[in-house]
């Protein structure tokens, strides 16, 4: 049984007439006959009685008439649906974002996603880096937004920037009046940090290699806001990645380019590589790539590493 048998045969019913219905459907009487036969035997009996005057529904047929429209309208709003999906004129998406991503750069990537697809309805997971990637990898998001992972494994990695980190000092500290810092300076103060498993706080510890062993862990927390919060007190220093200096900023913290040595590694989106993306996916992918960029603070932490 087909949708194009379905729709000869709902036609002929209407108008108990094969000519008028060979009209409404713009076909000729051969290919409207060879669809209501092709119907009929699919379902093992006559529908229509047809004499060289008039034409009339079996009882079976009357049956069919309300069946045929629920399923016919349950196509075509199928079909509907679909296509709007296809042209992002309806649709929903669910995404992770670790934490530093989602306060800060990604607003202004969902403004532009917005304008241009303003029935796209968006979900965003805010949870730390480990946990984006085990709900991409679950199938629970079809995309995250992270720090490179060291495997991927079954997903895939597109990068969008480099990010590295910037010292976080007290505004009123003497740190302060430094064009940047380098590590062994920032190190030498009480430090605060992100607690593990923090991928913030494993990538310091990674980078820094025996250095780490200095760092005087005076206060961890498992909130990014915290630390601008203590830093801004005058509980002691510490180092994020630069798509948080906003974050930083607002707290009262004072952000400084960091060198010797510079630790970066790259931020971007990361998806379940045999799952294809839909189409709103996709969309968003593209806005991603070409809108987020990292902040300005690099520049000059470019030209201090000179």
């Amino acid at each position: 049984m087909t949708v194009k048998q379905l729709r000869a045969f709902l036609a002929v019913a209407r108008t108990l007439s094969f000519t008028q219905a060979c009209e409404y459907l713009h076909l000729s009487q051969p290919a409207l006959s060879l669809a209501i036969k092709g119907l009929e035997e699919s379902l093992g009996g006559r529908l229509l009685i047809r004499t060289t005057r008039s034409v009339r529904l079996t009882p079976e047929g009357e049956t069919l008439v309300p069946l045929a429209k629920r399923l016919l309208a349950d196509w075509d709003s199928t079909e509907e649906v679909l296509r709007q999906r296809f042209t992002l004129q309806l649709g929903r998406l669910s995404l992770a974002a670790m934490p530093s991503f989602a306060g800060n750069l990604l607003p202004q990537a969902l403004m532009v996603f917005r304008r241009r697809h303003p029935r796209i309805n968006v979900t965003v997971h805010d949870v730390i880096n480990e946990q984006v990637i085990d709900m991409v990898r679950q199938r629970q998001v079809e995309m995250g937004i992270v720090f490179e992972p060291e495997a991927t494994g079954s997903l895939t990695f597109t990068p969008l920037f480099s990010d590295r980190f910037v010292a976080v000092v007290p505004a009123d500290s003497p740190l302060a009046q430094h064009p940047a810092l380098d590590w062994d300076t920032l190190m030498s103060r009480d430090f605060v940090a992100l607690q593990r498993p923090s991928m913030v706080r494993r990538l310091l510890e990674q980078q820094l290699g025996p250095r780490h062993v200095g760092l005087k862990v005076a206060f961890e927390t498992h909130q990014l806001a915290s630390v601008g919060r203590m830093v801004a007190s005058g509980l002691g220093v510490s180092a994020v990645p630069s798509l948080c200096i906003r974050q930083m900023q607002e707290t009262g913290a004072v952000c400084l380019p960091l060198t010797d040595p510079v630790i970066e590694r790259n931020v971007g989106v990361i998806t379940w590589t045999p799952h294809e993306l839909s189409v709103a996916a996709r969309a968003l992918v593209d806005v991603l790539v070409e809108h987020v960029s990292p902040p300005g603070l690099l520049a000059d932490q470019d030209e201090a590493a000179r």
